[in-house]
């Protein structure tokens, strides 16, 4: 389940809960922006004995958001083959989706900060939606986090 909530202070933030295990999550908060190019956002990723987070996830307005690749996910409900995946260009979030029987689609989200960096790390969580309107409203939720509109 994905629901649009207010973080520290009521600010903007968007959270995912496993369907499977609500105790695993995606935190999508502290949004800001320097400029109209480009959202700067945290991501946080919880799971029992994990906790993870990068600061910084930049969204550029020329890519191929994680908004239209939800979508795109959202839109084949009926489901597919194979995993598809989206990546910042920064490449410190990836999102993989599958989708199981019983229209159910598993995001698998990745934090990789300093990808390049010797010593670095990665998490990953995997949360588990309805392939119809839970991945519809997570898309929907996502993007108005990413264009700060208030749900």
């Amino acid at each position: 389940m994905t629901s649009p909530d207010g973080h520290l202070d009521d600010e903007p933030s968007v959270t995912i809960r496993c369907q499977d295990n609500p105790s695993v999550g995606v935190t999508f908060c502290d949004r800001f922006s320097f400029d109209a190019d480009s959202v700067h956002y945290a991501v946080e990723l919880r799971a029992p004995g994990l906790t993870a987070r990068v600061d910084e996830v930049v969204a550029w307005i020329w890519d191929n958001d994680l908004t239209t690749f939800l979508e795109e996910l959202a839109a084949d409900y009926r489901g597919w083959d194979g995993e598809r995946s989206w990546q910042t260009d920064d490449r410190d979030l990836t999102v993989s989706g599958v989708f199981r029987s019983g229209g159910y689609v598993g995001l698998t989200w990745t934090l990789r900060p300093w990808p390049q960096a010797a010593g670095g790390w990665d998490a990953s969580v995997t949360t588990w939606l309805e392939a119809g309107e839970q991945m519809a409203s997570l898309a929907a939720n996502v993007g108005n986090f990413l264009a700060g509109e208030q749900p």
